[in-house]
């Protein structure tokens, strides 16, 4: 299942952001430390090409801190970039992020020349909650649903230091496939845009081999050690956890549907322990096969256009 989401509002920051980085010293993009590579934004990379980035590992209270280790020496490893880990609801945030754009460029600051950062992120990564708390107030709306934010904004951290919030924007079309799944499972994709069981599914799958010990703690599965849930189907550990929540239809069916729903709960809310669904390695991999498949159909698509276009061109003319 393909899982695309990018409402109207999107392209309205797509050309915002477009225009306004023409002014911009530093980008800073907030990613969800739980999937720091599936919430990179493919597109803003290219919006804001050769300025230099700040990635901000939002929500690390909730990551793997060994996963979120790895993903920071991976962006640090980057030119013209730095890479933080932070928990929005951390109460002196600023420190961190006004040092780390200035180490990206040392010659902004002052009232002559004021430092002009742009901020960007997916839906529902933490932004307007991260902004409330870099200015102490509420400048920004607030949600669990995706796609709160609606308008641009600019905020004064300091006289020499200006911030332009964006709202949360995702990309036309998702090509690795892993990454769509893992977007929807974080919240970060409209709920009308993907199947909930199936998303629910695809995210058992990874976390069963890779924190069965989360799932077996939080949903009180004291008869099934980890080994016994990692080796399960996909479809036989929701089931279970459907009837541990009393997830019931008739007859003593499961609601699928509602045991799904209580999966993603659980995992947004941080309940079944520090948890990050990919590592640099595991997302490179999607990556290059993602891109292997994109390539291959453009390339069939290419050849039937082509094909087309030859058959037109020595069809038979008609007689009048």
């Amino acid at each position: 299942m393909a899982i695309q989401w990018f409402p109207g509002h999107m392209y309205t920051t797509q050309k915002a952001i477009t225009e306004r980085v023409k002014d911009i010293d530093v980008v800073i993009e907030l990613l969800d430390a739980r999937l720091p590579g599936s919430s990179a934004n493919p597109m803003l990379a290219e919006l804001t090409a050769g300025r230099p980035t700040l990635k901000v590992l939002n929500k690390q209270d909730l990551a793997d801190p060994a996963r979120t280790a790895l993903w920071l020496a991976h962006y640090n490893a980057l030119p013209a970039t730095r890479a933080i880990g932070l928990d929005a609801s951390l109460t002196t945030p600023a420190q961190q992020i006004v040092k780390a754009c200035h180490e990206l460029s040392p010659n902004r600051g002052g009232m002559a020349k004021p430092m002009r950062v742009l901020i960007c992120g997916i839906p529902n990564v933490g932004k307007s909650t991260l902004i409330n708390t870099l200015t102490g107030g509420r400048k920004a709306k607030t949600g669990d649903e995706a796609g709160i934010t609606k308008l641009e904004q600019r905020i004064t951290l300091a006289d020499d230091f200006y911030l332009w919030d964006t709202p949360g924007m995702l990309w036309p079309r998702i090509v690795v496939p892993k990454s769509g799944y893992n977007l929807a499972a974080s919240g970060a994709v409209g709920r009308n845009a993907f199947d909930e069981e199936e998303v629910a599914l695809e995210l058992l799958n990874y976390l069963k081999g890779h924190y069965a010990e989360g799932i077996a703690a939080r949903f009180k599965l004291v008869e099934l050690d980890a080994a016994t849930i990692a080796g399960m189907k996909d479809e036989d550990v929701l089931d279970t956890i459907g009837r541990k929540r009393g997830a019931l239809l008739g007859k003593g069916k499961v609601n699928l549907q509602k045991a799904a729903e209580i999966v993603m709960h659980e995992f947004r809310a941080g309940n079944l322990g520090r948890v990050t669904l990919e590592t640099p390695e595991e997302f490179a991999q999607w990556l290059a096969e993602g891109q292997r498949i994109d390539a291959e159909r453009a390339a069939k698509k290419a050849a039937r256009g082509k094909k087309g276009k030859q058959k037109t061109e020595t069809a038979p003319e008609e007689n009048t």
